[in-house]
C-alpha cells in the first residue's frame, strides 16, 4: 500500500501543476481579451465621432470578458470622457449600454447616457441662441438665471430672470420661473404693463436645439440643475451600433 501511494502522488502533484498552468493560461487570455476589446471600443468611438486621437476615453466592461466574447455580446459596458467638444457643445458625457452585438447586424439592448456641464460650457452652448444675454447666465439650482437690461426713456432697467430648464421634443427649453426688478420679485403681468413689449423679450420660453450637436441616435429626454453643474439625461437608439446615419450630427427645423 505504501508503495502505492508513493506512485498516486506524482499524478495528483502533476495534475495539481497542469491546472495551476491552465489557469494562468486562462488569466493571460482573459486580460489580453480585455484589453484588446477595451481598445477596440475606444478605438471605435473616437473614430466614429470624430474626437481627437488622444481624447481619453475610459471603457469598463463588467464581467469576464472572455464568456462574453464565445457568446457574441457584451453584458455591461460604460464609457466615459471628459471635456468632449462638438463644435459649440462640449462637456463630461457618460454613457452605459447592455447586450452589445460582437457579431451580425443586431442593435443594442439598452442604452441611454448622461452629459454634465459647467457653467462656461453652457455658455459656449447658449452664445449661438440670438438675443440671449450669455454674459449673466449662472446657475442657482434648480434654475439657471440671467439679467437683462431694458432700456426705458434712455435709462437702462437690470431685469433678473431665473429659468427652469427641461427637455421638450429632444430640445434644452429655458422657462421663466422667477423674475427680479431691484431684488423684488415681479410677476410676468406686472413686467408687461412698466415695460409693455419690450417686457416679451424677457418673460419668454427660451428654445435652444442641440440636436445639431449631437449623432442623431441621441435624443436629450431630461434635464436639471445639480449644483453648479447642468446634467443632461440622453436616450440612446439602440440601433446607433448598425445603422451609420445614427451616427451623424441630427438636424434643427
Amino acid at each position: 500500500m505504501a508503495g502505492s501511494r508513493r506512485r498516486v502522488w506524482p499524478w495528483i502533484i502533476a495534475m495539481v501543476a497542469v491546472g495551476g498552468l491552465l489557469a494562468g493560461a486562462v488569466v493571460i487570455a482573459e486580460a489580453v481579451s480585455r484589453d484588446l476589446v477595451v481598445s477596440g471600443i475606444r478605438d471605435r468611438v473616437v473614430s466614429s465621432l470624430d474626437l481627437p486621437a488622444d481624447q481619453p476615453v475610459d471603457v469598463q466592461v463588467e464581467g469576464l470578458v472572455l464568456p462574453q466574447l464565445v457568446a457574441g455580446r457584451l453584458n455591461d459596458v460604460t464609457i466615459s470622457s471628459e471635456d468632449v467638444v462638438v463644435d459649440v457643445f462640449a462637456g463630461d458625457v457618460t454613457v452605459q449600454a447592455q447586450g452589445i452585438p460582437l457579431r451580425g447586424e443586431a442593435p443594442l439592448e439598452a442604452a441611454e447616457g448622461t452629459v454634465r456641464m459647467d457653467v462656461e460650457q453652457v455658455r459656449g452652448l447658449l452664445a449661438a441662441v440670438e438675443d440671449f444675454p450669455v454674459d449673466s447666465l449662472a446657475f442657482d439650482a434648480p434654475d439657471v438665471t440671467m439679467t437683462v437690461e431694458l432700456s426705458v426713456f434712455g435709462a437702462a432697467v437690470p431685469v433678473g430672470v431665473a429659468l427652469t430648464p427641461s427637455a421638450v421634443d429632444g430640445d434644452l427649453v429655458l422657462t421663466p420661473s422667477a423674475l427680479q426688478i431691484a431684488g423684488a420679485e415681479v410677476g410676468a403681468d406686472e413686467l408687461r404693463a412698466r415695460f409693455g413689449g419690450l417686457a416679451d423679450s424677457v418673460a419668454r420660453d427660451w428654445p435652444v436645439c442641440i440636436a445639431q450637436y449631437l449623432p442623431a441616435g441621441l435624443t436629450l429626454a431630461d434635464v436639471a440643475i445639480d449644483g453648479d453643474t447642468l446634467v443632461a439625461d440622453v436616450d440612446v437608439d439602440g440601433a446607433i451600433a448598425v445603422d451609420p446615419a445614427l451616427l451623424e450630427n441630427g438636424t434643427c427645423e
